[in-house]
């Protein structure tokens, strides 16, 4: 049988006594970094005070999970497994979800424990009403590809959620303010550790106060969405929209007589 642990974002205490359960008597751990694996088995036998079995530990991140996996013996299942991100939820932002499809193809019997995640936990603390939002996890870290996904989050009528890190999470806050200086923000550092912190504000304001702020630690950046009430775009407004000509094409169909297939044809033929 094979269970996915979530494992705390900061405060062990958030450990779940049933995956306690489990990684007491799991055989092989399956984890991202085994460093941390036997650090974080360490501090739950001395915090909680119990005994946890002998364990085979093996290595499994998005660099190399999809290369373990074609050549896993499935028979290792008939023992206990777990997988344990380094924190949070496996499979969200996080390595796990080819050891699912493994799973399922394989008919493995597994089972996802509910517990810590960062991108819910943070919404819930956001304020923002709206029960729809968006997660995009880690934008593409610089060139074209960033400008596009940040983009597309910024021109969405969704609050978004994205995860950032500690030496990109400024240059976040200027590209958001510089697209929509009063676009409102919920922004957290270290959730559940002893530096955690929050922020609520707009973009021009956060990017003028993080001048000073430590900025150490991992983010998560909560992005109200557009209003789009009594909002509407001009033909022009769209063809200079930094958006794909699909997305446009989409967009001036709305607004016209043409089908989204004839203005495809017609931008692509500009290009």
């Amino acid at each position: 049988m094979l269970y996915f642990i979530p494992t705390p974002l900061g405060n062990i205490e958030d450990l779940t006594k049933r995956a306690i359960r489990y990684i007491q008597i799991a055989d092989i751990v399956f984890c991202e970094d085994t460093r941390m694996a036997k650090k974080l088995l360490s501090i739950i036998k001395e915090r909680f005070d119990i005994e946890i079995s002998s364990k085979e530990f093996f290595s499994m991140h998005s660099h190399n999970e999809k290369r373990i996996l074609q050549d896993l013996d499935k028979k290792i299942f008939d023992k206990t497994v777990i997988y344990m991100s380094d924190a949070g939820m496996p499979c969200i932002s996080d390595p796990g979800v080819f050891l699912v499809q493994y799973a399922q193809k394989n008919s493995i019997s597994y089972e996802v424990l509910p517990g810590a995640n960062a991108a819910v936990t943070s919404y819930a603390s956001s304020g923002f009403e709206e029960k729809e939002f968006l997660f995009f996890g880690f934008l593409p870290h610089k060139g074209n590809d960033r400008k596009k996904a940040l983009s597309e989050v910024l021109n969405s009528g969704y609050n978004t959620i994205l995860y950032e890190s500690p030496h990109r999470i400024k240059k976040l806050i200027e590209e958001i303010s510089s697209f929509d200086a009063n676009r409102e923000l919920f922004v957290q550092k270290e959730i559940s550790k002893i530096h955690h912190k929050w922020y609520k504000n707009s973009a021009e304001k956060l990017n003028e106060l993080f001048e000073n702020e430590n900025l150490k630690g991992e983010w998560v950046v909560t992005i109200k969405g557009k209003n789009t009430e009594n909002f509407s775009l001009s033909k022009n407004d769209i063809l200079e929209a930094d958006i794909s000509p699909k997305q446009k094409a989409k967009l001036l169909s709305k607004i016209s007589n043409k089908t989204t297939k004839e203005w495809y044809s017609e931008l692509v033929a500009k290009q």
